[in-house]
């Protein structure tokens, strides 16, 4: 249990952190894009499924020259607080949200598109502002999907790999997660503590992917 609780604990951590940052962020790009037309709309679609698409490792690569001591947000940061994302378990929360965002915004944007224009203009025409609109008609109404979504998210977050090994690396007991003492064991030829980590993951994402599924259902 001395190697499981560690990583465990770092897993639920960087995944919990990532699923904040999801829920509100994600939110916001779902409605934006499900709800509004503007220029770059497609540009800023593209932005955020693209690492879906791209391997972890390359999504975990711009991540580190963007975050990395010499990078753009990075080397500003460092040189005003002499700390750096890379190998701590923040960055490891950045590079899970980065990867697992684009499926918070599309199932949420689904399930807003979803929602009956008539409810929405109706609302508008009893005088009630977007926002309003958007706390008392919308949302409820999608919940269900942005509940989804939301969990989903956690799910990838929890299970990332790449894009979190290129930007927190590996070091036990600081960012060493589920996923990256799995892929250790294995290295070492410890098939029986590669077995117990793979079994948690997968009983969690089990657990998961259920709440997902029901409340995508409702």
């Amino acid at each position: 249990m001395e190697n499981i609780l560690p990583a465990l604990k770092i897993s639920l951590l960087v995944a919990s952190t990532a699923t904040f940052m999801i829920a509100v962020g994600g939110l916001f790009f779902a409605y934006v894009l499900a709800r509004h037309d503007f220029r770059g709309k497609h540009l800023l679609d593209a932005l955020i499924t693209i690492p879906m698409v791209l391997p972890p490792t390359v999504v975990g690569y711009y991540l580190v020259i963007l975050f990395g001591r010499e990078g753009l947000i990075g080397a500003p940061l460092f040189e005003l607080t002499g700390w750096s994302f890379i190998f701590t378990w923040q960055g490891a929360a950045i590079a899970a949200f980065i990867v697992a965002l684009p499926l918070m915004v599309g199932v949420s944007r689904s399930a807003i598109e979803a929602v009956d224009e008539d409810l929405i203009q109706i609302s508008y025409s009893l005088g009630k502002s977007k926002r309003e609109t958007f706390f008392r008609v919308i949302l409820p109404l999608a919940r269900g999907g942005i509940m989804a979504g939301i969990v989903l998210a956690f799910a990838r977050a929890l299970g990332e790999f790449g894009a979190t090994l290129m930007v927190a690396g590996n070091i036990p007991g600081k960012t060493s997660t589920l996923s990256l003492s799995i892929y250790t064991a294995f290295q070492t030829g410890d098939d029986h503590l590669a077995k117990k980590l793979a079994l948690i993951l997968t009983a969690i994402s089990v657990a998961v992917i259920y709440l997902a599924s029901k409340w995508t259902r409702s």
